[in-house]
């Protein structure tokens, strides 16, 4: 677990060293996410789809985090209703409040802390294939200013690359195909590059923008971390033991993989429409604190 948390450190650290040095100023920053976002993520999400395990997918673990997501949207949703927030502000809040950090730092957890990186595969398959598709689906309307019909819903998501790449990859996987090496090569050292991307834009922003917690109301970061840190991990617990009753070992996983932090694509999403983006910042540092302490009391309590 700290291996997992202790990559991701160094990684943002070395983006405010250069930030520092003045070797990436912010339109570095914005040309690293916009590669992320077009580029290497859609080639990761391909490749790591490709390689899941069906099995593992389709469970209750499934199940009890699609609970708890839920359980920490709807709050964030009529927060943002009551505010009167915009469309993309209010996807983008959301997501900070719900949206797991599960693959650079879920497989690590996973495998470090639970001993099974399929254990993660739950996670992924609900953000890649539902949660991340519908909030740019909603993103992409906001930003064109078209209004929203059934048509335009279903059409949208074949237009962004990254949800083009999750169903690409969702499709390999269920038919049991694998990519020929001149393909799967290069996909996999396009992937290679967006955790990197992410994270280094990330420390970039760190530097260059105001300090976590002084960019946004105070209110606000507490309320969406407090959703993803302290409400998401708590639903996804009484789901899998007081209706799903699930085993020691399924119950610790569940949980545990809820309370993983806000993910930086949360961010690079944010950087890429211009919404919330200080919030979706400071949500993912401060959860990414606070997610070890929580990580490891978890697992001592369940465990």
């Amino acid at each position: 677990m700290f291996e997992g948390f202790a990559t991701i450190a160094i990684l943002i650290g070395l983006g405010i060293l250069l930030a520092q040095l003045r070797i990436i100023d912010d339109s570095g920053r914005r040309t690293l996410s916009t590669l992320a976002f077009y580029v290497a993520s859609p080639a990761l999400l391909l490749t790591v789809l490709e390689d899941t395990d069906i099995s593992a997918i389709f469970s209750g673990n499934l199940v009890a985090v699609g609970a708890a997501v839920l359980v920490s949207v709807l709050p964030s949703l009529a927060v943002s209703r009551w505010r009167r927030h915009d469309l993309a502000r209010s996807v983008v809040t959301a997501l900070t409040a719900s949206y797991q950090n599960a693959g650079n730092l879920g497989l690590p957890i996973a495998a470090y802390v639970l001993g099974d990186t399929a254990l993660v595969a739950p996670v992924l398959l609900l953000q890649l294939v539902l949660l991340q598709p519908l909030a740019l689906t909603l993103l992409d309307a906001d930003a064109s200013g078209e209004r929203l019909s059934l048509g335009k819903v279903l059409r949208r998501p074949f237009t962004n690359p990254i949800t083009i790449a999750t169903l690409i990859g969702l499709a390999l996987t269920v038919t049991d195909t694998r990519l020929p090496r001149p393909v799967q090569d290069p996909l996999e050292l396009v992937g290679g590059m967006a955790v990197p991307a992410m994270l280094l834009a990330y420390g970039v922003a760190l530097r260059l923008g105001p300090l976590p917690g002084r960019g946004v109301p105070a209110i606000e970061l507490a309320f969406v971390t407090t959703l993803k840190m302290v409400v998401q991990p708590l639903a996804a617990y009484l789901v899998g033991r007081f209706l799903l009753d699930l085993d020691t070992a399924a119950l610790l996983a569940v949980t545990v993989m809820s309370a993983l932090p806000t993910a930086q694509n949360v961010y690079v999403i944010a950087a890429r429409y211009d919404r919330s983006v200080l919030l979706a910042r400071d949500a993912v540092f401060v959860s990414t604190l606070a997610s070890v302490p929580v990580v490891l009391v978890i697992t001592a309590l369940i465990a």
